[in-house]
């Protein structure tokens, strides 16, 4: 599915740096706290379920179409590879789970349930936690939507992606609307306030006309909780290829712009809270686990591919890292059964990387950076000092596309629609402002 990246049910204590007096930006934090002393080990888990059936058109997610899946084998690598993060993480609580891929309802029930039962073994995992799961129509049956939920999943994200067969078609999807809207229902009695749905804009040949009555009879159809992601043009697709040789047409930008406009208005009248560029939720049901990832949590990623951002405790290390797993499936399984896990790179983040990455993921959300979260990670650079020096900015709070405020900084309502615009110039500032700032030190 596209766009993914989801949770969080337990309460984040407030967190301070023990960086010693003086210290200047760019030298390693001492490791974050909570307020009574004791080390933050707490970290969200994403299990990353690399196979499917066929391989959408637009998809260059990391995927693989295999026929003959050694469902044992991969529950073992899975679990092995968690047991092993588990530890090298020292993670006592796992706050959310979120099986992606792929298509991770093509996984059995029972490797799902293995994998939560090693997590609930190693760490505490509330009775209550998170856990959810992506699936395509096709499958999902009835009886296989209860055995996920009896094996622990809470939240189900359906990847209907449109309500027309044309446009399935073209999306190279292997289900219809009728089946489309079948697994939906279905989930929605198992799963009722905690179905999600994925839904696909700027198709080809889609207009603004056409979008408006298809998201009107998603309304009607859907729980509540809606994923938009724009359809984006990726080299080596099928479907780029078919637009580079103009066998479909792509809508021009300012109509893909009207389109997102359009659903966040349709939502909002609807009873939707936007709290995500993609994200909108009624009634409370956020989407737990990305919301971790948008606040810049720990999180742990295991399975060929995933990522992971943590603090190796376990290695007698002290700063986070961000690790990617081994890509191809077999050569993931061969390394985790010699190794313990398939980690093919880490990388240990600076304080910089590490802001960067709240800055860019933490603006993706409607309440945008509180300065408490971000004086964590960055005592001595204020948000206001990092950012407002330069003129560029200040027009974007002029033009009230930005807000910087006594609770932080965050897009607008209009600004959150032009994000991707904003961020070259907030992180070159930051960059900028960053480096001066540790240059006074010396």
């Amino acid at each position: 599915m596209l766009g993914k990246a989801a949770l969080r049910l337990f309460p984040r204590p407030a967190r301070r740096c023990l960086r010693a007096e003086g210290q200047c930006p760019g030298e390693p934090l001492a490791q974050p706290a909570s307020e009574d002393g004791e080390v933050l080990h707490r970290a969200s888990l994403y299990v990353h379920w690399p196979f499917c059936k066929r391989r959408c058109t637009y998809c260059n997610f990391n995927k693989y179409i295999s026929p003959n899946v050694d469902h044992n084998a991969m529950r073992d690598g899975l679990v092995q590879e968690t047991e092993t993060l588990l530890r090298d993480s020292q993670v006592k609580e796992i706050t959310s789970v979120f099986f992606g891929g792929g298509t991770p309802s093509l996984a059995k029930p029972s490797t799902i349930a293995s994998i939560l039962e090693t997590v609930a073994k190693a760490s505490r995992l509330s009775h209550n936690v998170e856990v959810s799961l992506e699936a395509n129509p096709t499958s999902v049956s009835t009886s296989k939507l209860a055995e996920f939920k009896k094996a622990g999943v809470t939240r189900i994200s359906i990847g209907i992606q449109a309500l027309h067969n044309h446009d399935l078609k073209i999306l190279g999807r292997d289900h219809t609307v009728h089946e489309a809207v079948w697994s939906l229902e279905e989930a929605r009695k198992l799963y009722p306030g905690c179905t999600s749905v994925d839904i696909i804009f700027g198709r080809p040949g889609q207009s603004l006309e056409l979008w408006e009555e298809e998201l009107e009879e998603i309304l009607t159809l859907c729980d509540h909780h809606v994923s938009l992601y724009q359809l984006t043009l990726e080299r080596g697709t099928a479907l780029y290829k078919q637009v580079q040789e103009k066998v479909v047409s792509m809508p021009e930008q300012d109509e893909v712009a009207n389109m997102y406009h359009a659903a966040r208005s349709i939502l909002e009248k609807a009873g939707f809270h936007q709290y995500e560029v993609s994200n909108f939720a009624k009634n409370g049901a956020v989407s737990l686990h990305n919301l971790g990832y948008w606040k810049g949590m720990q999180y742990l990623g295991v399975g060929p591919g995933a990522h992971g951002r943590f603090v190796p405790w376990g290695e007698g290390k002290t700063q986070r890292e961000a690790r990617i797993q081994t890509l191809e499936p077999d050569n993931w399984l061969r390394e985790v059964r010699q190794f313990g896990h398939g980690t093919r790179k880490r990388v240990q983040q600076s304080e910089l990387d590490i802001l960067e990455e709240m800055l860019v993921l933490g603006l993706r959300m409607n309440e945008g950076l509180a300065h408490q979260r971000w004086r964590q990670y960055s005592p001595l650079l204020g948000l206001e000092d990092a950012l407002e020096d330069s003129p560029e900015v200040q027009r974007y709070l002029q033009e009230e596309l930005l807000i910087l405020d006594d609770r932080g900084l965050r897009c607008s309502w209009k600004g959150l629609a032009f994000l991707d615009s904003l961020l070259p110039t907030l992180l070159h500032q930051l960059q900028h402002s960053y480096r001066n700032s540790a240059s006074h030190c010396f």
